[in-house]
């Protein structure tokens, strides 16, 4: 089991930028890969970002030019840090963690990811 807790969350106005931050707390970080999702009201949960072991990144078509996934393995954390945020980013942000095979491509990863390693989420909304 992997457990995560995200942080950065917070209100902000349209074109502005949040970071947020995961930190895992679990044996072999190195080893997982990880990513972002995200939930609006009434809409299921989206896949975001993700990051490989190796560092090689997925992002979701609608966040890639503005959206970055980064881990500092010596600090047992995922980053996403997001730029020039539009009312639609609104929605709660959740980390996740995985290893194994299921890790080997990044846009399949986040399709099909169900859990069990999910953080508890943080708020994030954009406002015009």
């Amino acid at each position: 089991q992997v457990q995560l807790e995200e942080s950065g969350g917070d209100s902000v106005q349209v074109g502005g930028s949040l970071r947020l931050s995961c930190v895992a707390s679990v044996s072999f970080f190195d080893n997982y890969c990880l990513g972002w999702f995200r939930q609006a009201p009434g809409k299921g949960r989206q896949g975001v970002a993700f990051i490989g072991p190796d560092g090689g990144t997925t992002y979701e078509s609608s966040v890639k030019p503005r959206f970055t996934i980064s881990r500092d393995n010596s600090k047992n954390t995922v980053y996403l840090q997001m730029d020039s945020l539009k009312p639609e980013d609104t929605a709660v942000y959740y980390c996740a963690a995985g290893q194994g095979p299921p890790c080997a491509y990044g846009g399949v990863w986040l399709a099909n990811y169900r859990g069990p390693n999910w953080g508890q989420g943080t708020q994030v909304t954009v406002s015009s």
